[in-house]
């Protein structure tokens, strides 16, 4: 078993007990666009804290009433990676700061019991063509910065999400544990429609095997299978299997993206999506569930109900 703390301690108890299920919040940047925030072409719902602070507090405050154990920062495309592209990197600080502060003040108006904070960090960037951006030793210090701004502003967990690229991965997880803060992994999958083949969600080519192996030695504490279709996530935990034997969690997506905007189209029902995970639970000993792009409040609650 995996030694790391998944979590402050009344949160890696629960998460490594038999009890019930600890549940996480849903899609932030999709929450927020489905509610009218506008979405930028390179960072999403990046620059959402300093345009529409008082919704990213009410989004997260909806996802603790209905039933979070943990809220995750709005900062999944908040690095300079991402911001500067977007001509927005002299806010860097001030976004992923206040970041926490809006996750802390929900927390403060909306919580009844403990709730954790997770800030979100990812490797990824849409400028992959950008001379100094789509450079290794570039993405290494924008996710460093990020991670030391996120815990010097009191973040409980440092979450990295979609996690895809082998060499980008180890420097965001060394950049992580470097705070000496609890880290999830996060990593998604889905088929490749021409193979059949599960492959990493982005990149058709890399296979979804060989990369969970690769990961699973990092040193998470926590390994999430996340932003990955509904149908996909069972083979996907499959896999996670053969190689971690530390907590998994799981919060998928539903509907689909097209840049910068998600698709709501056939999002699951949130009565569908309880069933969906009984045998993720069942098969799989499944100790956290949430959910990504697309998952809203209501899932959210289903799941409180029928899990937590």
């Amino acid at each position: 078993m995996i030694s790391r703390p998944a979590g402050p301690d009344w949160l890696d108890w629960r998460i490594k007990s038999d009890g019930p299920l600890v549940i996480i919040d849903g899609g932030m940047g999709t929450e927020l666009e489905r509610r009218g925030v506008a979405m930028d072409n390179a960072c999403w719902s990046g620059l959402a804290v300093l345009e529409t602070p008082d919704m990213v507090r009410l989004v997260h405050e909806d996802f603790i009433r209905a039933g979070a154990d943990v809220i995750i920062t709005n900062t999944f495309s908040s690095g300079r990676h991402m911001l500067d592209p977007a001509g927005a990197g002299e806010h860097v600080t001030t976004i992923n700061t206040n970041a926490v502060h809006l996750a802390k003040q929900a927390v403060d108006n909306a919580a009844t019991s403990p709730v954790a904070i997770a800030g979100s960090i990812c490797e990824w960037t849409s400028a992959q063509d950008h001379p100094k951006w789509s450079q290794p030793q570039a993405i290494a210090g924008a996710v460093t910065e990020q991670a030391t701004l996120m815990a010097e502003a009191g973040v409980d967990i440092i979450c990295i999400e979609m996690a895809q690229n082998l060499a980008l991965s180890t420097l965001a997880v060394k950049a992580a544990l470097a705070t000496d803060l609890p880290v999830w992994l996060g990593i998604s999958c889905r088929k490749n429609q021409t193979t059949e083949r599960l492959t990493t969600f982005d990149d058709a080519s890399e296979d979804f095997r060989a990369f969970a192996e690769a990961v699973a030695e990092m040193g998470a504490g926590l390994l999430n299978l996340m932003h990955t279709p509904v149908p996909d996530v069972e083979e996907g935990l499959g896999v996670i299997a053969k190689f971690w034997n530390g907590p998994v969690g799981v919060y998928p997506e539903s509907g689909f993206f097209k840049m910068p905007n998600w698709q709501f189209i056939d999002v699951i029902e949130p009565d569908a999506f309880v069933e969906a995970a009984k045998p993720w639970v069942k098969n799989h000993g499944i100790r956290m569930l949430g959910g990504c792009c697309g998952i809203q409040p209501d899932h959210i609650l289903a799941l409180k109900k029928a899990f937590g």
